[in-house]
């Protein structure tokens, strides 16, 4: 018997089992963000943009519009929204009058952050049961799922059919 051979059923059953679950935590990751955005009256682009800036503090409306996939004219036009509601200030950039800097509006991160202060409670009790160990494979595992998707993401947008940027 060739050494490993035993354990290939096996491995792919949870390879099939891991991707499945990558698959279903993904939609309901999608349904729970829609819910959000819903009970706070705003679009999901609208949660999107305003949770990249809770995470970057400030950014560029171009970096808005690459970060959220949406046009810059659709960004421009959920960015006045957001002002309007008050969520973020836009300023023009002092080193380049052309850009627009959008920051999230400090006075209004705890209202963004109530609808999952529950789910965050359950998420931190669930992770205090993994060992540093198993905790770090997570994080390498989410760092190296990002990437991929950052790369699909550039391969779309620039057009690529599928086998041509293949890794």
């Amino acid at each position: 018997m060739i050494a490993g051979m035993s354990h290939e059923p096996a491995r792919a059953s949870a390879i099939a089992d891991l991707m499945r679950a990558g698959r279903e935590t993904s939609r309901l990751s999608m349904v729970f963000r829609y819910a959000i955005a819903e009970r706070l009256g705003l679009t999901v682009s609208d949660l999107e943009c305003l949770d990249y800036l809770a995470d970057v503090g400030s950014a560029t409306a171009g970096q808005v519009a690459e970060r959220t996939n949406l046009t810059t004219g659709a960004v421009t036009s959920m960015l006045r929204r957001l002002q309007q509601a008050g969520y973020v200030t836009a300023d023009r950039d002092p080193a380049d009058r052309r850009r627009v800097i959008v920051t999230l509006r400090p006075e209004r991160i705890a209202e963004l952050e109530r609808p999952y202060e529950r789910f965050a409670e359950r998420a931190e009790r669930l992770i205090e049961g993994y060992s540093v160990e198993e905790v770090m494979l997570l994080v390498r595992h989410h760092d190296r799922m990002q990437a991929m998707y950052l790369a699909e993401l550039d391969r779309l947008r620039s057009g690529l059919p599928e086998a041509a940027s293949r890794d």
